[in-house]
């Protein structure tokens, strides 16, 4: 019997916690399905199923923390022609009579507990759950055998051939519609209209009603959720957390994107933001100013010889995670978009392991899609910095004419907010950092890339 096992997410995680299962002892799960759910301190990880069969035991529940190694479940794989004959196929008993199926002539022969002992489990949990005997159903497996499928393909097809209840053919299919979309029963609803026929503005009162007598909701942190607030209120405490700002002219890159966005889209499937450029001249202003892409060690500061490149990825509003682009000198800009792609693409749903989140040097959180104007960011530990790069808007601005006169033209322009901590980089570093940032952004030959 397949033993499911806490797995190693990490060269440096020795335990875990199990905080969802996906599946009840008796359900049936596919070889690769999504079983259960771990958290470490760094990342939240969907683990797949090791066999297919029916999940007999949870021995480790939801919330408790184990070891790696751990057996937390069993699963009992289920015998290819674990199906019983359905009354199409199953031979004719000598004692059947002529209109009875021959199962039901079996069951008068044996016992209905002889036909129970031919079903695999999870038919005989299926066929309880929904009130039916092995006889109702009728069965497509090898020689007309009753399997999975079949039950649950008769129970929908009874509900959709279900009759409309008296109480239900009472209301229109307007007023059915918005009782399934509140959440009400016809018995919610006081109905005004002739004979007390419930009406749509019956339903909507109810609904009002409904929604201001609710009381408040208790949102219990994740896992997730409680480690951020740890480590950022942490680094809060650790850093001189300090803000400097810049503003960037795009329109070099904007140029690019507009020339070249079509094409890249097509060709890559995916459009082409301002975060890949952002990332590679962040890298390259990096190995100039070294001392940003360090962390604090003994007394002492550690300068990093690699640029490992964090990318903060929102997990749609369930927390925050830090995947890390290795050796982000190496990569050319569809190289890092790419990268940078796949590492927010496997986080969201949830295929990164913890050394996919390890060994970052400096970060970048990139709110600039939602339009924020400028962003304090909190430092990701032991980093010494990390970089908001905020909304891009098209705003007038004074440009040098031919001649060296001024002009007014339309660019885009966005701000950057870097966040140091100044125990260990002064003001004046952190500006020229900016300034070359600035520099590489609105000078770059960013069309080589393609």
């Amino acid at each position: 019997m397949p033993k499911v096992t806490m797995p190693q997410l990490g060269e440096t995680v020795a335990e875990g916690t199990v905080t969802k299962w996906f599946k009840a002892v008796g359900e049936t799960v596919d070889k690769g399905e999504a079983l259960f759910e771990v958290s470490t301190d760094k990342v939240d990880t969907e683990i797949p199923a090791p066999a297919g069969g029916t999940l007999t035991a949870i021995l480790v529940p939801a919330g408790q923390t184990v070891d790696v190694g751990t057996i937390l479940g069993l699963i009992d794989e289920e015998p290819e022609d674990a199906t019983v004959p359905t009354p199409s196929s199953a031979p004719r008993d000598a004692g059947a009579r002529a209109d009875e199926p021959p199962l039901a002539a079996a069951s008068r022969g044996r016992g209905e507990s002889a036909t129970a002992e031919r079903l695999s489990p999870v038919v005989r949990r299926l066929l309880a759950e929904h009130h039916l005997e092995p006889g109702d159903v009728v069965g497509t497996g090898p020689a007309g055998r009753l399997t999975r499928e079949d039950v649950l393909a008769h129970v929908a097809a009874t509900t959709a051939s279900a009759p409309t209840t008296g109480e239900d053919a009472a209301v229109s299919p307007v007023v059915r519609r918005l009782l399934r979309e509140h959440g009400l029963s016809i018995r919610d609803v006081t109905g005004t209209g002739p004979g007390g026929r419930i009406q749509r503005r019956d339903v909507e009162a109810a609904a009002t009603l409904t929604q201001g007598s609710r009381s408040d909701e208790v949102v219990a942190f994740s896992t997730i959720r409680r480690l951020t607030a740890e480590h950022m209120v942490r680094s809060k405490a650790t850093s001189a957390h300090t803000l400097m700002v810049r503003e960037i002219d795009y329109e070099n890159v904007e140029r690019v994107r507009r020339r070249e966005g079509a094409s890249f889209k097509e060709r890559e499937g995916y459009s082409l933001t301002y975060l890949p450029f952002n990332a590679v001249a962040t890298v390259q202003a990096l190995g100039e100013f070294p001392h940003l892409n360090a962390s604090v060690g003994d007394d002492a500061l550690v300068v990093h010889a690699t640029v490992n490149l964090g990318i903060a990825v929102d997990l749609d509003g369930q927390g925050l995670v830090v995947p890390v682009v290795r050796d982000a000198a190496t990569l050319s800009l569809r190289e890092m978009a790419a990268r940078v792609r796949a590492l927010a693409t496997g986080a969201r749903s949830k295929r990164l392991t913890v050394d996919d989140m390890s060994h970052g040097t400096f970060t970048i959180t990139n709110p600039g899609p939602y339009g924020t104007l400028m962003t304090g960011a909190i430092i990701n530990q032991p980093q010494v910095a990390i970089l908001a790069t905020d909304g891009v808007s098209r705003k007038p601005v004074v440009v040098p004419g031919a001649d060296g006169e001024e002009l007014i033209a339309i660019h885009s322009i966005g701000l950057v907010a870097l966040t140091f901590d100044h125990r260990v980089i002064d003001g004046a570093y952190a500006a020229r950092f900016l300034a070359r940032l600035a520099e590489i952004l609105e000078t770059r030959d960013w069309a080589s890339e393609f």
